[in-house]
């Protein structure tokens, strides 16, 4: 097996040796750079080696630069604390390729007992060493981190062990190794290489020690058995075409394969997944929790009768929430037994008994002080012990669980003879007696002073309020709250139409919020505020801002929505030093629209937004848009469909018909979206009065431009494919039309976006011929 393994390392650094296109000669070094320039390249250019900055400081590894976001495939010393700038990677005259510290120790990168005379970054993405016959001595290829990529294999023996996250490059929580048995197995980092850690594989154990995974030239993720394929690890059918591709155990666990055209687009994008379902990772929320899916995202949870070790990080388990009772001691009468259904946990029990039905398990599980849980399956009761390993959410699995809890430490006894028992019952019914009354007697008192200082202007009927705290999700607030939470109305971070907005700190949670102050407009009654609190309670998508409450003390009405503190579409688009990626842009259009889309066809009531521009358009921390002040609209037009109404909105964003006697519908939305389209296509204004006569007006421009087949002149210097910049400005045109009926909805907005419908040449709008 060594002679073998000897001879493919061999012949391998006989066929990569000779892709080298240039030297790394002795003597050279490189400094970090915060512009990510100090590295050396390989000769296409698709991948560096170097600097690349971590954290607070910078590491060292292979990466390819021309994708969007810089993509690390591997890292030195990944495990090391970041260098700091002081620090010099050097390839030294004595052939090693070092860490030198500003008046402090070398460090070796490479563990290779042989001298080097040259190094290469090769268009492989493989950085080597070379010896004085050019025959490879050392290279990343055979000491992954946690990434391979097309030519490079993984053998028997090897491991790829995930980063912390996207940012940090550190070792994380998942490996997978290829075993030497020939399984591939992926298993949590800090437990045991057991069969029941292991939480995917590819089933192929007993194949031998000759077995490897390979990624090859056309993205075919399989396992190689001496010369015969094995095994297809990915189910995909492969695709020519010019790609880059990489197999990487990502942060959370997933072994995906990734696929990258420098042709076509910067971004990777997902070819196929060991797993759709992200809370498959065995140990992802620790010990005695388990995992759920929230739209799409895993979320942890404690079982009955446990609480977070830490609330602040809900990934690393759960403990019992009550004090820890010695069963023998106060007797089983202290506790109860839940049930659960869909969960299951790691089955390791300490006994196990025949059962014919669950009633008879849960029956075991309590007279046994040992049992602390059980499973009940296949008329087996499987009695264990705490701490709980592998708590799994599971559908449709024909498996009972209960789980012993304490009924609380009030009924537990200290011990001793059958008449304290006697007397600490009558001094707990004395006490639940005292505490009843007490609970009655303020319960009256409140109900008084309600009735006293609130009921003057509080119009509503108990019925009525009661309804409203049945339906509303929301959250109500009083004025006196949100006025200590903005620091009395001083922090103010917004002005607009209907209202000013404010930052505040909500006391009880620590949340910091953003209070809108609505100023005018906004229906008075009751009853009216209420119903559109139970319209905007019920929407909910990623792509629109979160109302967490809202308050209505006398005349007061507020609204309390998520503080997004990136800013918004006009600091993005107008604000920044450097314009916007292409594709980032095209992004943000797509799901704006998304947004508008739910808000006109998917919720349950219909919502014209009335005021699309970029600055209710807000971002977060990933350049994820997010529109804001959509609730405004339900609670100034109560009839949504169709209205005959003043002009609202912002001049230039406004559409025509609000000009006239025609009725306003969602198409008014649209006009709005088509005007910010084209102002996200040429990062500029709609009116912008710096620049040639001609191009004043964006909307007349982008037409004139369209028609004489010369829209590069909208984006300038910018590298576009040019049919997906016709498309974005065809989708553009078609929505600002002046006759409503012209304009698409927002679901085929977002189908032309995409890409997945023809668009054919939108019309001149009467308006542009009338201005020429």
């Amino acid at each position: 097996m060594l002679l073998l393994l000897f001879l493919m390392s061999s012949i391998f650094s006989r066929a990569t040796a000779q892709e080298r296109v240039s030297n790394i000669r002795l003597g050279s070094s490189l400094t970090p750079n915060p512009n990510n320039t100090s590295h050396w390249s390989s000769d296409s250019g698709q991948f560096a080696f170097g600097f690349y900055q971590e954290g607070d400081g910078f590491a060292v590894g292979v990466w390819l630069p021309k994708t969007q976001q810089r993509t690390v495939i591997w890292s030195a010393n990944r495990d090391t604390r970041p260098l700091p700038r002081d620090v010099t990677l050097i390839l030294s005259n004595d052939g090693k390729l070092i860490f030198q510290f500003n008046q402090g120790p070398q460090i070796p990168i490479s563990d290779s007992n042989q001298s080097a005379s040259s190094a290469s970054m090769l268009d492989s993405g493989n950085f080597v060493l070379y010896d004085s016959e050019s025959k490879i001595i050392w290279q990343t290829f055979t000491t992954p981190t946690d990434t391979i990529v097309s030519g490079q294999s993984l053998f028997a023996g090897q491991i790829l062990i995930s980063r912390i996250s996207n940012t940090n490059h550190s070792s994380g929580k998942y490996q997978l190794i290829m075993q030497k048995d020939g399984n591939l197995v992926m298993y949590p980092v800090k437990y045991a290489l057991a069969t029941v850690d292991a939480y995917w594989q590819t089933q192929t154990n007993g194949a031998g020690d000759n077995v490897s995974l390979q990624l090859d030239k056309n993205g075919r993720l399989y396992l190689l058995n001496g010369s015969a394929i094995l095994k297809r690890v990915d189910d995909r059918i492969t695709i020519s075409g010019y790609s880059i591709y990489r197999a990487t155990i990502d942060a959370d666990g997933i072994f995906r394969m990734y696929s990258f055209n420098p042709d076509q687009n910067d971004k990777w994008s997902i070819e196929w997944s060991s797993s759709n379902n992200k809370c498959d990772p065995t140990g992802l929320c620790g010990l005695n929790s388990y995992c759920t899916l929230l739209d799409e995202v895993p979320s942890c949870f404690c079982p009955p009768g446990f609480v977070f070790i830490d609330q602040s990080q809900t990934n690393l388990g759960c403990k019992i929430s009550f004090p820890t009772v010695d069963c023998k001691s106060v007797g089983n009468s202290n506790f109860s037994i839940q049930e659960l259904k869909d969960i299951s946990w790691e089955d390791s029990p300490y006994s196990i008994l025949s059962a014919n039905t669950e009633t008879m398990c849960r029956e075991e599980c309590s007279r046994d002080c040992n049992c602390e849980a059980a499973i009940y399956k296949n008329q087996e009761c499987r009695k264990q012990k705490l701490p709980l390993r592998y708590v799994r959410d599971l559908k449709g699995e024909q498996i009972t669980l209960f789980i012993k809890v304490s009924i609380g430490s009030s009924r537990t006894t200290m011990g001793g003879t059958q008449r304290n028992n006697k007397r600490q019952r009558i001094v707990l019914i004395i006490g639940i007696v005292l505490l009843t009354l007490s609970i009655f007697l303020l319960a009256t008192f409140c109900v008084l002073f309600y009735r006293y200082r609130i009921w003057n202007y509080k119009k509503i009927s108990s019925h009525a309020h009661d309804e409203m705290l049945e339906d509303v999700t929301l959250r109500s607030f009083t004025y006196d709250e949100l006025n200590k939470a903005t620091n009395n109305f001083r922090n103010e971070i917004g002005k607009g139409a209907f209202g000013t907005v404010f930052r505040g700190i909500l006391l009880t949670s620590n949340r910091v919020v953003a209070v809108k102050r609505l100023e005018r407009g906004v229906a008075d009654g009751e009853r009216e505020f209420r119903n559109e609190m139970k319209v905007i309670g019920r929407t909910h998508h990623r792509n629109l801002v979160r109302l967490f409450g809202y308050c209505h003390d006398g005349t007061n009405r507020l609204l309390v929505y998520e503080f997004m503190n990136d800013g918004s579409l006009v600091d993005f688009l107008f604000n920044a030093e450097q314009k916007p990626a292409w594709e980032e842009r095209i992004d943000i259009a797509l799901n704006i629209a998304r947004g508008l889309f739910y808000l006109h066809e998917e919720c349950a009531t219909q919502v014209i937004h009335c005021d699309i521009k970029p600055e209710n358009i807000l971002m977060d921390k990933n350049v994820g848009v997010k529109i804001a002040d959509f609730g405004l609209s339900k609670l100034l037009m109560p009839d949504q469909s169709k209205t005959y109404t003043g002009i609202r909105g912002t001049r230039g964003y406004v559409a025509p018909e609000w000009h006239t006697n025609l009725p306003i519908t969602v198409k008014a939305d649209v006009y709005s979206f088509g005007i910010m389209l084209l102002e996200i296509i040429c990062c500029r204004r709609n009116v912008d009065m710096d620049v040639p006569d001609d191009e004043v007006v964006l909307a007349n421009w982008v037409y004139d431009c369209f028609e004489a087949k010369e829209t590069n002149k909208l984006i300038k210097d910018e590298e576009v494919e040019e049919s997906k910049l016709e498309r974005m400005v065809k989708v553009g045109l078609w929505c600002i039309q002046d006759e409503p009926t012209l304009r698409p909805s927002m679901k085929k907005v977002v189908l032309m976006l995409e890409g997945t419908v023809d668009i054919p040449a939108p019309p001149t709008p009467p308006s542009f011929t009338s201005s020429v």
